[in-house]
């Protein structure tokens, strides 16, 4: 048993580095190649049936600094959460069509939305903290959008409904699709 045991532990001390080179070049823009196919890019749905996210360009995954572009694909009835963030926020429905409710954060809390019919080959774009909520209201297609954000990584501020204040919403920072990838800045000890 001595020899089974002192392969398996010795594999596993030569292979953990490589398992973490392999887990940091994930996050990493090294080796990076300059054109990319974006079916060969990650895709998850983090937990939200119905999603379909792709960081096409990234702050954490690809080193950008003033923006961030996504394509996100929503199944038929399928929503974002009613959130808000602090950047600049346009879309680019590429097909489908659904619903844009908006609401100004001019108020205390967001109150009753506008709502905005969005459709293959429209463009939108959501002010800075303006509270949001883009639904696929279709229920024969997806709705697939490419979607740019300015000031990454985001900060995402998730609200229950539409009447609650804009001080109760909850935070979610690092966001789903940056999670892994984020790194807290070190602290100058000095």
């Amino acid at each position: 048993m001595t020899g089974p045991c002192f392969i398996f532990f010795f594999l596993l001390l030569n292979l953990l580095p490589f398992f973490r080179t392999l887990e940091a070049s994930h996050c990493s823009i090294k080796g990076l190649p300059l054109v990319r196919n974006i079916a060969d890019l990650p895709q998850d749905n983090y937990g939200r049936g119905g999603l379909s996210h792709i960081t096409v360009a990234g702050s954490l995954l690809h080193g950008l600094k003033e923006v961030e572009v996504w394509l996100q694909t929503f199944a038929p009835g399928s929503r974002t959460p009613i959130h808000r963030h602090s950047c600049e926020e346009v879309f680019v429905v590429l097909k489908g069509s659904g619903t844009l409710y908006l609401a100004s954060s001019s108020n205390k809390y967001p109150g009753k939305p506008e709502e905005h019919f969005i459709f293959s080959n429209s463009t939108l774009h959501i002010p800075v903290n303006d509270v949001h909520q883009v639904w696929n209201t279709n229920e024969h297609e997806d709705l697939q959008m490419l979607v740019i954000i300015s000031r990454p990584p985001i900060k995402v501020f998730i609200y229950e409904d539409w009447l609650m204040p804009h001080t109760a919403a909850k935070l979610k920072f690092p966001y789903y699709w940056d999670e892994q990838c984020f790194q807290v800045p070190q602290k100058d000890e000095l």
